[in-house]
């Protein structure tokens, strides 16, 4: 993750190192950025072929001829500034022109005492070769025309003694065009350091001239980033020092480049990183968070999170001195980068568990909760590890629920699989504190907290409790009536949230208690077999259906329901008649029922499961009507539910109407579009709450 954030600064420091260049010459004339046309381009390179003729004829002291080169390298730089004809510059032989005059011209003995625009064409050489290295495919180009000894030598010109506008400024555009040549080019990075190019910058980091100061910073910010040498002699030349100092600056240029700085030095190096902090830099890093510059808040708030990858007791560190709240501060800032940033320092201060009830107390989780909303798949990344760091402390957890952000994380988008992955180890080590003092905690202000909080706390518990505790929470704490008041919410999200968390609750006790199980029958079975099914061998009653005869044997009715116990033992005339007439069932229904009487089991098809069910009904069969209600309740949809319901209450079908509900609950947020939604809703309540009662304190003594 490091990587990819420091890489990804690198870009935009690139982009900022070209607008620095363009600072002071923004009242010479601009070129347009739009690509050229081919007459344009064929302008552009006669241009240039001219100012390199100018810069080959007048490396000389003669003053016009200075006069001429300060002109010529002003004006391949005012060309440099447009991107699009920067390759036509070096097409037209720029480069070694540019190079040649990164050198004073020789001087005789006669020109010492007048030294025309001593400094000046050196300044402007630089400068165009800056801009030329902003496009990576020519920086070597540059370095291979000799350009970095000229270049370092140029950091050296203030060793004679001398200081003056004219050599700070170029001792400036020298320290850019290194950075700008060596920007992820780790080979001439190490260029630089061979020709010695480090020494020279660090010593300019003390300059009195703030800009000065401001380019060595850059420079060495870029040497140091990803080169592992680079970085080792930037600190044995004694660097951190002044860095650290600079710090301190009240110049936000100069800050937001030392900090760069010590980011780079301390990126996948431990060594470097203690070498750091000993030398005080944490209470300036975090001082800076507070800064006017949006940059440099940035850059400290990466490096915070830095500081705090791998050593807990700097993770401790920052927060006792005061970082949490300017970082939770940050959370909220318009720029996208610093959300970005400050997240990813609380998610890695929140990997400690001193600091994780701290941070939430501090108000940190709303911020980072708004931020899973981000379409910023990193930002949304960083706040998602930071929240799975915070939901490690049980004194956390009725915090995310009281701020709803146990439901953010069930319903949030995520854009990387590895933010998916977070979230959902952040859900499950939510669920895991759910137990001893933490629910017994919750359970209290489920008891005495506002009405709003009670509903929540029970959703939350729903989805994340343990099936041991459902009864103790639902039943005993009446959680299952906050979760039934949600359903006759006047808010649609209210009512499919309460529908979606009793549906988890319904998962959970089903695993472990049948709630539809057939009651056992009240004396043994008696199956005679499929042979005898209609058979008159030892049949001794006829039942007329339709006007079809259908044999029997007493024995067999007798044993398989109350139903016909009364009717053949009972004072019913039936009790002795040799033909029964059965009215109102049909022939194939009533054969069907028979045979699952002899048999013991039938296959029930949906068109005659409804006549099947009325028929077991009637006779009491239990059995019977548990597989009819089984099969009807394949067929529940969304335009046949009400009827579905009707018919489980017309026939008792107990297992049909918890199918019933159990569908109306799963397809909430589709049922609530439709008409008589609501009526359907209020005439189901009583049966969904004798539903859950049943379930869950039957799946508690299953688990006694």
């Amino acid at each position: 993750m490091e990587f990819q954030r420091r890489q990804g600064h690198c870009l935009y420091e690139r982009k900022g190192q070209k607008r620095k260049l363009d600072e002071e010459s923004q009242d010479e004339p601009q070129i347009s950025a739009a690509p050229p046309t081919s007459d344009e381009r064929a302008a552009v390179l006669t241009e240039v072929e001219n100012q390199v003729n100018i810069l080959e004829s007048t490396f000389t002291w003669n003053e016009s001829d200075r006069a001429a080169a300060k002109r010529a390298t002003h004006a391949l730089a005012d060309l440099a500034k447009n991107e699009e004809v920067v390759n036509v510059i070096v097409e037209g032989g720029a480069i070694p022109a540019l190079v040649k005059h990164l050198q004073a011209p020789p001087v005789e003995d006669c020109d010492k005492k007048a030294l025309p625009f001593e400094h000046e064409v050196e300044k402007g050489s630089a400068f165009a070769l800056g801009l030329l290295a902003v496009k990576p495919e020519h920086q070597q180009l540059i370095v291979d025309s000799g350009a970095l000894t000229y270049l370092v030598d140029l950091l050296k010109r203030h060793n004679q003694g001398l200081t003056s506008r004219a050599i700070n400024s170029l001792i400036r555009r020298a320290a850019d065009a290194i950075t700008n040549l060596a920007h992820e080019n780790s080979n001439i990075k190490t260029c630089v350091r061979m020709e010695g190019g480090i020494p020279p910058l660090i010593h300019l980091l003390e300059f009195a001239d703030t800009k000065v100061q401001r380019a060595a910073a850059g420079a060495l910010r870029t040497l140091a980033f990803k080169n592992d040498e680079n970085k080792n002699q930037i600190v044995e030349c004694n660097a951190l020092p002044t860095l650290i100092l600079m710090l301190r600056s009240e110049d936000a240029a100069i800050h937001y480049e030392a900090v760069g700085v010590i980011g780079n030095l301390v990126h996948s190096s431990p060594t470097i990183k203690k070498e750091v902090l000993f030398a005080g830099a944490l209470q300036p890093v975090i001082g800076l968070l507070s800064s006017c510059c949006s940059e440099s808040q940035r850059e400290a708030a990466l490096l915070l999170g830095q500081f705090a990858a791998t050593d807990s007791d700097c993770k401790v560190h920052i927060v006792q001195r005061g970082a949490v709240r300017p970082l939770i501060e940050m959370l909220s800032s318009s720029d996208v980068q610093l959300r970005e940033m400050s997240a990813f320092a609380l998610g890695r201060l929140a990997q400690d568990t001193h600091n994780q009830a701290g941070i939430a107390h501090s108000g940190g989780l709303v911020p980072l909760l708004k931020l899973l909303d981000s379409k910023n798949g990193s930002l949304q990344h960083n706040a998602a590890f930071a929240l799975y760091g915070l939901a490690e402390n049980e004194d956390n957890v009725s915090d995310f629920i009281r701020v709803g952000g146990v439901q953010r994380l069930q319903e949030g988008e995520f854009i990387v699989q590895a933010t998916k992955d977070c979230v959902s180890k952040t859900l499950k080590r939510l669920e895991e504190k759910i137990h001893g003092r933490v629910l017994s905690h919750l359970l209290y202000l489920m008891r005495v907290s506002e009405r709003g909080f009670q509903r929540r706390i029970a959703l939350v518990l729903a989805h994340l409790c343990s099936a041991d505790d459902q009864r103790r929470i639902f039943i005993e704490h009446h959680g299952l009536e906050l979760l039934i008041g949600l359903l006759c919410s006047s808010s649609t999200k209210q009512q499919l949230d309460g529908a979606v968390a009793l549906c988890k609750l319904a998962d959970k006790a089903s695993t472990l208690s049948p709630v539809d199980a057939p009651p056992p029958s009240p004396t043994p079975q008696v199956y005679l077999g499929e042979k005898f099914v209609n058979n008159a061998t030892l049949s001794d009653v006829t039942f007329l259906v339709e006007g079809k005869r259908f044999y029997a044997h007493r024995i067999c009715l007798l044993a398989s329901s109350d139903a016909f116990r009364a009717m053949f033992d009972g004072g019913y005339r039936e009790k002795d008649a040799r033909d029964i007439e059965i009215p109102n069932i049909r022939w194939e229904v009533f054969e069907l029922m028979m045979r699952f009487i002899y048999t013991g089991s039938v296959d029930v098809t949906p068109d005659i499961a409804q006549d099947l069910l009325r028929a077991a009904d009637q006779y009491l069969l239990e059995g019977l009507k548990r597989l009819c209600e089984y099969t009807i309740a394949q067929d529940i949809l969304l335009e046949n539910v009400s009827s579905m319901y009707e018919l489980s209450e017309a026939f008792n079908a107990i297992s049909l109407r918890h199918a019933c509900i159990l569908f109306i609950l799963k397809h909430f947020d589709k049922l609530s579009t439709r008409p008589g939604h609501s009526l359907l809703i209020q005439r189901t309540i009583p049966e969904i709450r004798n539903y859950f009662v049943n379930a869950l304190t039957n799946a508690n003594s299953q688990r006694q």
